[in-house]
């Protein structure tokens, strides 16, 4: 990697640090209470590395196994973070909880299930977001909310989750369609909004607080509305390989 191009990654990080603080101050939030998640995905280990080097701790991943192998190279880096924001198979529960230490994407009792299993045998305490589809997109994954039974059923799910003792239930996280415009986010943001505060009136006892949401391409929208975590990418790593 070349001097220019690391340089190039410090300055797209400062900027995006400069946006988000900026994005928070204009909604009256603390830029202290968002968090940012530097999205790896397809991205060489190098650019991870020279991430890291520019300051970077919290790192997300979209496929478990791609992402061991940045893990398992930088394991000497033992202060980073490593988030799982995909979709995980059951099959690689196993392999989330050996490896990351956030998970953004839990969407069945099943996962919970398995999640919850490993994390027993590893005797650790797992943070996880619920994902919800409030898009409807076939091609999203997440519990889809489209009425009160969708409502009913999740906090029937929530109510099982909750008995596990190896993971806790954070909050929050979704993913808005696709749009040239970022604000075309706002209808899907409020949707969420309204989802946790409505869980939060239900399950008062369940801590709702942490809302990912918002990516390279909306993450100022996303903070404007709420967000507490916004998983950025290719604004501060570049365009990454297909």
């Amino acid at each position: 990697m070349t001097a220019e191009y690391r340089e190039q990654i410090l300055n797209n990080y400062l900027r995006v640090l400069q946006n988000v603080e900026e994005a928070a101050k204009n909604s009256g939030r603390n830029p202290e209470d968002i968090k940012l998640v530097v999205v790896t995905k397809k991205q060489p280990v190098e650019v991870v590395e020279a991430a890291y080097q520019c300051g970077m701790r919290r790192f997300g991943e979209n496929y478990a196994e791609e992402g061991l192998i940045k893990i398992n190279a930088l394991n000497q880096m033992n202060d980073i973070e490593w988030h799982m924001i995909g979709h995980v198979q059951s099959r690689k529960a196993r392999l989330v909880c050996e490896n990351y230490q956030y998970v953004h994407s839990l969407d069945s009792k099943k996962l919970a299930e398995k999640l919850n299993t490993y994390c027993q045998q590893r005797k650790m305490k797992l943070p996880v977001l619920l994902e919800v589809n409030l898009s409807g997109e076939i091609s999203k994954s997440g519990f889809r909310i489209a009425g009160i039974s969708d409502k009913q059923e999740l906090l029937n799910t929530i109510d099982k989750i909750s008995t596990y003792e190896h993971i806790e239930i954070h909050g929050l996280m979704t993913m808005p369609p696709f749009s040239i415009n970022p604000r075309d986010s706002i209808p899907c943001y409020d949707l969420i909004i309204e989802l946790q505060k409505y869980l939060q009136i239900n399950r008062p006892t369940i801590n709702w607080k942490e809302l990912s949401m918002g990516t390279s391409f909306d993450y100022q929208v996303a903070i404007e509305k709420g967000a507490t975590i916004v998983r950025i990418g290719e604004a501060i790593l570049g365009s990454r390989n297909k």
